[in-house]
């Protein structure tokens, strides 16, 4: 039995100082600011492998989320009906989906990655990946861009 991952909101003051520098990490190398991963963190004082366990697990929260663009990217079962379920979650949180790409499955499992914008600052996003999560034939979910 997996579980599926939760979302929490905790004050900066709280997190492990490695997280921070993840993040940290992140933020320099989408700035452009250094031209390897060794680079970003050499820079802020941690490993590699450091930064590639906590990357996807890390992202900075913005008080707004209305206007946001948040891109998805999931790992499915090949199944009739399990994307228009997808996308029908996103509806039901009041998102607007800019674009989608599924790849060709392999083996029966696919790769998607949806762009949505978030509509209203009431939009429970963590609430919509959850839902996501649970549906039976998605391996897994995870947010790789937010602007």
């Amino acid at each position: 039995m997996t579980e599926t991952p939760k979302y929490f909101v905790v004050k900066q003051k709280a997190l492990p100082e490695v997280l921070l520098k993840v993040a940290e990490a992140k933020r320099i190398i989408e700035s452009e600011r250094a031209s390897s991963v060794q680079e970003a963190t050499e820079r802020v004082g941690i490993s590699r492998s450091s930064f590639y366990k906590y990357k996807d697990d890390i992202f900075p929260f913005h008080d707004n989320a209305e206007g946001t663009t948040i891109t998805l990217t999931f790992q499915m079962d090949d199944e009739p009906g399990l994307l228009s379920d997808l996308l029908k979650i996103v509806a039901e949180y009041g998102a607007n989906i800019l674009t989608i790409h599924q790849s060709i499955p392999i083996n029966g499992v696919a790769s998607l990655s949806i762009s949505i914008q978030i509509l209203s600052s009431e939009c429970d996003l963590s609430g919509m990946i959850e839902r996501m999560e649970a549906q039976k034939g998605v391996h897994y979910v995870k947010i790789i861009a937010k602007e």
